[in-house]
């Protein structure tokens, strides 16, 4: 059976009643091909011209490696000068990635650039939007994101694959206990379904994105992407008006993520191994009782 990927909906524009209707209401991801043509960015946000703009900066990157079980989440592999990086991804293939670096602390004249899309949604969240640079080959693993935002997702200077499943496969996917994140021991674009058998039969959605391209990823949604050239995404985050999804966004960042980052540095890799046969468990009890229904 294998996992079963559906395309996903693609519009040029689309209306704030239609959005609304079809994918903010049903948690619904699409892409939106003409929202960023009206950006600045468009033309403007080339490789050399964040260079210039954001400088010599030294930011956090991450590879591909397994999590370090003592670390907290999200601990950088590496450090390096801004410029260095942004000739290294468009120079040579690397696993290398930005993650959650917010350029535009550095760079002020970026918020001029792009135009958050309150005619289809409110609630926006950042002063200072995230951004996402990666090399040609590098991946970003499967998760959710633990503030459980609304995620507008435009991706720059080349094309991206992504991977999405929605929230109720969190099981099926390995979740890991008390994370927001899915067991790191296979490839989910190609996943060994006789040691992970749960994955066999799950259902996703699967998108290219290109230069200009604009992804609605709905609060929960998991989502896996692998840049298939150096480029970089920005993200645009709002709250869902739901104070059940903002309970949720509190829980996680409260009390799970310090919970989680106490058990790491106190029981490091005998707590990593707990959560790790734990995901196993529960993903297959999941498959055997046929969830989700």
């Amino acid at each position: 059976m294998g996992i079963l990927l559906k395309p996903i909906d693609i519009v040029d524009d689309i209306s704030q009643e239609e959005f609304r209707e079809k994918y903010l209401k049903p948690c619904k991801p699409v892409v939106i091909k003409n929202m960023a043509r009206n950006w600045p960015a468009y033309q403007k946000w080339t490789m050399e011209y964040m260079k210039e703009v954001v400088g010599d900066v030294e930011v956090p990157l991450y590879d591909s490696s397994k999590a370090d079980p003592a670390a907290p989440i999200n601990t950088p592999t590496t450090k390096m000068p801004f410029k260095d990086y942004v000739d290294l991804i468009q120079r040579e293939p690397t696993d290398l990635r930005i993650f959650f670096f917010d350029p535009i602390k550095f760079a002020p004249k970026l918020l001029d650039d792009y135009i958050p899309p309150k005619n289809l949604m409110g609630g926006f969240l950042d002063k200072y939007p995230s951004m996402f640079f990666g090399g040609k080959g590098s991946v970003t693993f499967l998760h959710y994101d633990i503030d459980m935002p609304h995620i507008f997702h435009t991706h720059f200077n080349g094309r991206k694959h992504v991977l999405l499943f929605e929230y109720k496969w969190k099981t099926r996917l390995y979740k890991l206990p008390y994370a927001t994140y899915a067991l790191e021991d296979y490839d989910i674009s190609n996943p060994d379904f006789q040691k992970f058998p749960a994955l066999d039969g799950i259902e996703g959605i699967e998108c290219f994105l290109e230069h200009g391209d604009t992804l609605f990823m709905p609060t929960g949604w998991w989502h896996w992407m692998k840049y298939l050239d150096g480029s970089f995404s920005i993200s645009l985050r709002a709250w869902d008006k739901s104070w059940a999804v903002k309970a949720h966004s509190l829980w996680n960042l409260a009390v799970q993520r310090n919970f989680d980052n106490f058990m790491k540095g106190r029981y490091k890799k005998r707590y990593m191994d707990w959560k790790e046969r734990k995901a196993v468990e529960n993903a297959n009890i999941a498959l055997k009782k046929g969830l989700p229904r």
